[in-house]
């Protein structure tokens, strides 16, 4: 019987590995730390206002909005992990919206940049 349970776990534990990978594809790092595979684009593909942020973080500012270089904390883990306060977001403007609505820019403190345009749902690293 115990024979069975553990097949029964293991298969059970692969299924749920394999479902996961249909929604994230992830890979280990070399300290074994899984990562999330994170797609990429080039800035010349990013929305115009995507564009003029970029230009705005490269310049230092001014930014339009308070919580623009506010701390990003990477609760969702779909960033690669780094300590509190490596991450830095800033808000994308969406046509139409009257608030800041749910596209950011992160960027990490190697000059990398992450483009989200569902408030943290997904991500896309910038190709500069």
């Amino acid at each position: 019987m115990t024979k069975y349970l553990s097949l029964f776990f293991a298969a059970l534990l692969f299924t749920l590995i394999s479902l996961g990978n249909l929604f994230h594809s992830v890979d280990a790092n070399s300290n074994g730390t899984l990562i999330t595979q994170i797609s990429v684009v080039s800035v010349e593909k990013l929305p115009i206002e995507a564009k003029r942020t970029l230009d705005l973080i490269k310049k230092g500012g001014p930014f339009p909005y308070d919580r623009d270089g506010i701390v990003f904390r990477n609760r969702e883990k779909i960033l690669p992990i780094a300590p509190t306060g490596y991450y830095r977001e800033y808000t994308v403007p969406t046509p139409g919206i009257k608030n800041r609505g749910a596209r950011r820019i992160v960027t990490g403190q190697k000059q990398e940049a992450y483009y989200t345009q569902d408030h943290y749902q997904s991500f896309y690293r910038i190709k500069y």
